[in-house]
């Protein structure tokens, strides 16, 4: 890849070209978990924080009446940094010069000017769109006279919060590379392959979900495999590609293990930066990687039972081992090797970064290239054909958006209905059918989905 390309597709600040398409799109901004005083104690006396996203610096508030707010950090006075302002219930006040502001961003008082000043009539702060949705706050950055799309009918979006929980994490890298990670379904043999099996049944009593540790649908021999098993014993898949609609990937990873079994395991990518993955039989992963600037991505993960209600305090629990409140930063990186031990990489794991939790073998992974991974060094082999995919998507939609026109998955609410699941697996099937077999999981699992038959119920 040529170094101009490399920046094209990598940076998203205000006034770039990929920057001008990530703002044609909801971007995850916060969890509600972070307005929980119970998580953050800040939080019951004044909740607001800074945040930022896709390069810009924005005030992040809840009013006393419940309603959120996202407004330019910058005061419009003389600039002063709002992160740091008086929190009065009905909105904020600039500790500057004490210009108040409501959660609308009009501005409500100018008390240093004269008596009679209607300044205040005339002066507004930009407040943002916000949407609620599974446990998260999501952002739309894009030009203020613009209507925001709809957001798809995603699983994890219809899905009752009994039946769904959302978690973050930072990563010290650029965007790109971190949404590939997820797209490369030849890496989990190696990046996260096991030396040992764990027994499956205290893998499927642990409700919170490790990756990989559960068993694939079907059967070997009358045996039940997990997932480490086939990722480690079969390390070569072959890789298909099919675009259902524009925007949507599905990949089918097919990884024979005999001339009458074949092992599958389907997933997702949503344009532009979410991927869809089997956590177990019965759960799964819908996975955002949000650019805080160029250098720095909050992954959001929305975990989506198809079984029973989900366990929210043992998820958060298991996974606050992996990173520090209230800003949810990466308990490992590179300032203390990612927990690398090398007795562990010659005896448990091909990686030797920990068993527990993969997401910082993914961690390592992308931080290790770089703030921003330098393509211009890469040699991409058939394994990656979802990348380079997935990369000529990108440089299109940004021609799109350069022309005036709309990039794939900008979506109109009629669009946004029709675009369900999209459904994951991962199975042991026959060879000789192995998309039938496949296809009859994902009926079955998604037929024992109570609250799937009401949602479509609700529609009718």
């Amino acid at each position: 890849m040529q170094a101009e390309l490399n920046e094209l597709l990598t940076r998203i600040g205000p006034g770039t070209d990929c920057g001008a398409l990530m703002r044609q799109y909801w971007q995850p901004l916060a969890l509600l978990d972070e307005f929980d005083p119970r998580l953050d104690p800040r939080m019951a006396d004044r909740p607001l924080k800074a945040v930022r996203l896709l390069g810009q610096d924005l005030l992040l508030w809840r009013d006393a009446s419940g309603r959120f707010s996202l407004l330019d950090r910058d005061c419009p006075h003389r600039g002063a940094d709002l992160a740091y302002a008086r929190h009065e219930g009905d909105g904020v006040r600039c500790p500057f010069h004490g210009w108040k502001f409501d959660a609308a961003g009009n501005c409500l008082d100018t008390p240093g000017e004269p008596k009679g000043s209607t300044l205040c009539r005339h002066v507004r702060q930009r407040a943002y769109p916000l949407l609620q949705q599974s446990g998260v706050l999501f952002a739309w950055l894009g030009p203020e006279a613009s209507t925001p799309p709809a957001l798809p009918q995603l699983d994890c979006f219809i899905a009752p919060p009994s039946h769904s929980f959302a978690f973050k994490g930072l990563w010290h890298c650029n965007w790109l590379q971190a949404f590939e990670v997820g797209i490369d379904p030849a890496h989990p043999s190696f990046l996260h392959r096991y030396l040992q099996d764990e027994a499956l049944e205290r893998a499927e009593q642990d409700r919170s979900g490790k990756q990989f540790r559960a068993a694939s649908v079907g059967e070997v021999a009358g045996q039940r495999w997990p997932m480490t098993r086939v990722m480690r014993e079969f390390c070569s898949p072959e890789i298909r590609l099919d675009t259902p609609r524009d925007g949507v990937m599905r990949l089918t990873a097919l990884r024979a293990i005999d001339a009458s079994l074949m092992h599958v395991r389907i997933t997702h990518a949503l344009f532009p930066h979410t991927f869809v993955i089997p956590l177990s039989p019965t759960l799964t992963i819908t996975q955002m990687h949000v650019p805080v600037d160029d250098t720095r991505t909050y992954w959001f993960s929305f975990f989506t039972s198809f079984d029973g209600p989900l366990d929210h305090e043992a998820m958060r629990a298991q996974r606050l081992e992996g990173v520090s409140l209230p800003d949810y930063l990466p308990r490992m990186g590179r300032h203390n090797d990612w927990g690398f031990d090398a007795e562990q990489q010659r005896t448990r794991t091909f990686l030797g970064m920990g068993e527990d939790d993969i997401n910082r073998h993914d961690q390592w992974a992308v931080e290790s290239m770089g703030a921003i991974q330098d393509r211009t060094r890469e040699h991409l082999g058939t394994t990656d054909k979802a990348i380079m995919a997935n990369r000529r998507v990108l440089r299109q939609a940004i021609d799109t958006v350069r022309a005036g026109g709309k990039p794939p998955l900008v979506l109109q609410p009629g669009e946004a209905a029709a675009l369900s699941g999209p459904d994951t697996i991962d199975c042991i099937a026959p060879a000789g059918d192995w998309q039938g077999f496949a296809d009859e999981a994902m009926r079955a699992k998604r037929a024992g989905a109570d609250w799937l038959q009401r949602a479509a119920e609700a529609t009718v």
